[in-house]
């Protein structure tokens, strides 16, 4: 059973994952959950209808009637228990009475209805979870042929908990097999699942009615279209961190382990990393305000509590007591004084590095200039304030141009693999560095008035040979680029067909508080249009078509807009008039061509190839075995693979693939029972792993720079004089 994964599902959308709460703390506790909810909460309710219900304010409004009522109810119990492992038929039929209450209930603001489902939730969770615990005092026989359903998606309720104690004793008798997989003897076993287990209970006791609140009303905002959200003040701030890039803190990754919160990696640069005094795997054990505040006690403490305290202004100090992670919990802490600052999430910024193609085939050699972009990220109230070194994916991107440009690269791939969006503003302005004043995208709003949004500076940043590399995860505003340089002919698109979202979000401050007060009423995360390709064509649903396409790795039944029950349909609009920089259509079945015979004989491609073949594979099960036999036979087959490549790999001088290595290494551990620093070691080698892909899109790129020549089509030389990056500081 994906027991972790089903307490956790409730947080699927949060910036901060968390499950909802299992247990209220004990009488008296700082974090006790509230039997109802808040006034607060009720103003919230019903300023969310207002938007939600409102055709002025939301792209697709719905009414909340009886009908909707019913759908808002099904969200909400598929938030609560994803996996039908909790609750029974004869729970959520106790639930019908609600079905056409909800929508007055929250036109009213007294959701006390979320509240009572909740606690019938959190009485089975409780029941189930003991029952583990219960089961692991007894042993295990694996020599059946018995399989562990773990797909519950289509199952029906189980009619008893009965029914459902059998399927957690699967669950539990699954965990126990990989431990033993593992070499794990069965008291440590035994010891390491009763401790995750109550682990369970732990981390979901520290969950508040805020949590069960944004829950039921993001069932609300999810049966309005898969894109509008509700956030809480706490999950506002942190959704803010994320687009803007940015925070002020002492730039630490933090995560629980046990009842403690524990240090997983330090930000590059910021004001941890500078001190060299605190490391990966370091426990914090207290925290304190500027050099003399009163040290507060956060053992046991939720890890966003912990985060708040440590987060402050720049130029502030923050006192932080920790035990390191090879002493006792119980020695005596080290005091680390820290100033914090502002600090740039590195993971999400901009890199660039290069690719060198060897001659081949009458070519000669090229070196293709690689950017990956994690994200468009915009620091906008820095901007707002004329910050000169806010936060901003096209700055960045443009500064690596230059870069470029002066080392004379013959082309250049944007990585835009896995880029899931992020400001609208970024895409448009990223897009006019490759093209010369034009319309990048078409936005159409709820009443259908259409604007297009244009790049309005002339000249570009690189007028050069480019290719956009994209995967299904690729969505929101990387479609945007990529639709536009399709568009526009100015590159190839080359990779998987993208994500489909081709709407607008805007977010709207529920709180209008006197400066000198809390938000109490958080933010929406709502669909205000949807956005069109400059040749009127929209990415909904169909996401953009690569020029080349590599194999599939995901399928579009299982990860992509298409899945959503209630997302807008594809359609167009009339084109917007645009240059013409290159037609790539006679040339595609020659780089089609080159392509296939060059992977054929590349063996990492290959591998990959067959590595999302197995994943799939992997994907379309819905059950595991229980034989220890037939799993140890299945782990076995995995090794022999792992050394067959690894071998290769040595004769052919390549490195190891440490992302190959780490699932060989698999010890049946989940990622908070495991050492920090072996795994932030492991994840940072896998950062520089050879990639397939991204090779190979650069030898497609060299192609058709060879075909074509570096001046034609593929560039875009009849435009004016490359532009420099000081253009997009305000």
């Amino acid at each position: 059973m994906k027991s972790s994964h089903t307490l956790l599902a409730l947080a699927v959308g949060l910036a901060l994952a968390a499950p909802l709460a299992l247990l209220a703390r004990a009488e008296g506790s700082r974090d006790a959950l509230p039997a109802a909810p808040t006034s607060n909460q009720a103003t919230t309710a019903r300023l969310v209808h207002g938007l939600l219900s409102d055709s002025r304010y939301a792209y697709r409004p719905r009414v909340l009637d009886d009908a909707l009522s019913q759908d808002v109810l099904e969200r909400y119990l598929d938030t609560l228990d994803p996996g039908k492992v909790f609750l029974t038929a004869q729970d959520v039929a106790g639930f019908s009475k609600f079905a056409t209450r909800l929508d007055d209930a929250i036109k009213s603001g007294e959701v006390d209805p979320a509240w009572a489902m909740f606690a019938v939730y959190r009485q089975r969770v409780g029941e189930r979870i003991a029952h583990a615990r219960g089961l692991l005092k007894g042993n295990f026989d694996f020599a059946g042929g018995e399989r562990y359903e773990y797909d519950r998606e289509d199952a029906p309720w189980a009619a008893s908990g009965a029914e459902l104690d059998a399927l957690w004793k699967q669950s539990v008798k699954n965990d126990w097999l990989r431990l033993k997989l593992a070499g794990k003897p069965s008291e440590e076993i035994r010891k390491t699942l009763d401790k995750r287990y109550a682990n369970l209970l732990d981390s979901i006791a520290e969950l508040k009615g805020e949590d069960v609140f944004q829950s039921f009303l993001n069932a609300y905002a999810g049966a309005i279209d898969p894109h509008t959200d509700y956030m809480t003040p706490r999950s506002a701030a942190n959704f803010n961190v994320q687009i803007s890039n940015s925070l002020e803190g002492i730039g630490a990754v933090l995560f629980k382990q046990d009842d403690i919160v524990v240090v997983r990696e330090m930000v590059p640069g910021g004001p941890a990393a500078r001190g060299g005094k605190l490391r990966s795997g370091d426990r914090i054990v207290g925290v304190g305000q500027g050099g003399s505040g009163e040290m507060k006690d956060v053992v046991g403490w939720p890890t966003d509590d912990v985060v708040d305290l440590i987060r402050g202004a720049a130029n502030t100090q923050v006192r932080l007591d920790v035990v390191s992670a090879e002493a006792p919990l119980d020695s005596k802490p080290t005091r680390i004084l820290i100033t914090r600052a502002k600090v740039r999430l590195e993971d999400a910024r901009a890199k660039a590095e290069e690719v060198l193609l060897p001659a081949a085939g009458g070519q000669p050699a090229r070196r293709i200039g690689v950017i990956k972009l994690p994200g468009f990220y915009q620091d906008v109230e820095a901007r707002r304030r004329r910050d000169g070194d806010y936060a901003s994916a096209t700055r960045d991107v443009a500064r690596m141009l230059e870069q470029f440009r002066a080392q004379k690269v013959d082309g250049v791939v944007l990585d835009l693999r896995g880029n899931g969006g992020g400001s609208l503003s970024e895409a448009i302005e990223l897009t006019g560095l490759f093209i010369d004043q034009g319309p990048v995208v078409q936005v159409r709003e709820s009443g259908g008035r259409v604007s297009v949004e244009n790049d309005r500076n002339p000249g570009v940043a690189w007028d050069g040979p480019l290719a956009v590399l994209v995967n299904r995860g690729s969505a929101s505003a990387s479609e945007i680029v990529a639709g536009a340089i399709q568009d526009y002919g100015r590159g190839l698109v080359i990779g998987e067909t993208t994500f489909g979202k081709g709407t607008v979000q805007s977010m709207v401050d529920l709180d209008r508080w006197p400066a000198n007060e809390e938000p109490r009423f958080g933010q929406v995360k709502l669909t205000i249009a949807q956005f069109f390709r400059p040749g009127g064509s929209s990415t909904q649903n169909r996401g953009v078509v690569p020029d080349v396409a590599f194999p599939t790795s995901v399928d579009a039944s299982e990860y992509g807009e298409s899945t959503y029950d209630n997302a807008l349909p594809w359609t167009r609009i009339a084109a917007a008039p645009h240059v013409q920089y290159g037609n790539f259509a006679s040339l595609l079945g020659k780089l089609e061509a080159r392509h296939a015979a060059r992977v054929a004989n590349d063996v990492e491609f290959q591998w990959w190839v067959e590595d999302v073949a197995r994943f799939r594979e992997e994907q379309a099960k819905k059950s595991v075995s229980l034989n220890e036999t037939e799993r140890r036979a299945e782990r076995d087959r995995f090794d022999r693979l792992r050394k067959q490549r690894a071998a290769v790999r040595a004769n052919l001088g390549i490195a190891q693939d440490p992302l190959l290595e780490q699932q060989a290494a698999d010890d049946g551990l989940q990622a908070n029972e495991r050492n920090v620093a072996a795994d932030v070691a492991r994840e940072e080698a896998a950062k520089k792993s050879r990639d397939p892909l991204l090779r190979e899109s650069a030898a497609i790129l060299g192609d058709a720079i060879g075909l074509l020549g570096a001046d034609a089509g593929l560039s875009a030389q009849v435009l004016p004089q490359a532009r420099g990056g000081t253009r997009w500081v305000d």
